[in-house]
């Protein structure tokens, strides 16, 4: 099952080479992620999640403060995560994006998020084609649900995420510090432009 799953995770990876546009760039995410989660194993997170998740309070606009970017977002200006809870229970997401300069045309990514089962909501498996999921683990949560990281067992990717388009420098350091003691190189953390905006 795992040579199989890593075929596919090829054929993904193949066809994002073949493709133009904001196809091959939604294929390219696809297999930055995947390759190295496994292309969606569902093994429970080596990166410890935190205790729970509410996932109403959770949801709603989260903006891209800082990450150790996937292949299609080291670039990203104004990177906005937003959730919505889906009647069936799955989170709706929408990554959108500026490439390369606060003027560039808007990009809009759609996966779905599932909260895995035993997790109360602090692992989910982000879904950008089916049936695959990747990995997506909730490593810090502010108590007032104001900041927030996104980590995953590899330590390969990260987003530290706040309500607000800024953070105080205090708040930033914290949170590397936070990346540090998970494992991270932080290193490699991009702070992500953003323009100021209103709420």
């Amino acid at each position: 099952m795992v040579h199989r799953a890593l075929s596919v995770c090829s054929r993904v990876m193949s066809a994002g080479s073949r493709t133009t546009g904001s196809r091959r760039a939604y294929l390219m995410i696809i297999g930055s992620v995947m390759a190295v989660s496994g292309c969606g194993e569902h093994a429970m997170p080596t990166i410890p999640p935190v205790a729970q998740v509410d996932l109403p309070r959770f949801m709603g606009d989260w903006y891209v403060i800082a990450h150790i970017p996937t292949r299609v977002e080291r670039d990203a200006y104004d990177a906005v995560e937003s959730y919505e809870l889906r009647p069936d229970g799955r989170i709706q997401t929408t990554f959108r994006y500026r490439n390369k300069s606060f003027s560039a045309p808007l990009k809009t990514m759609r996966p779905i998020g599932t909260a895995q089962p035993g997790t109360q909501n602090a692992v989910w498996g982000m879904q950008f084609i089916w049936p695959f999921k990747a990995e997506y683990v909730v490593v810090f949560l502010s108590e007032d649900y104001s900041q927030t990281i996104i980590g995953r067992s590899a330590r390969d990717y990260a987003w530290v995420m706040s309500r607000t388009p800024t953070l105080s420098e205090a708040d930033y350091a914290g949170n590397l510090q936070r990346l540090s003691a998970l494992g991270y190189d932080v290193s490699h953390v991009r702070r992500v432009p953003q323009s100021p905006r209103d709420k």
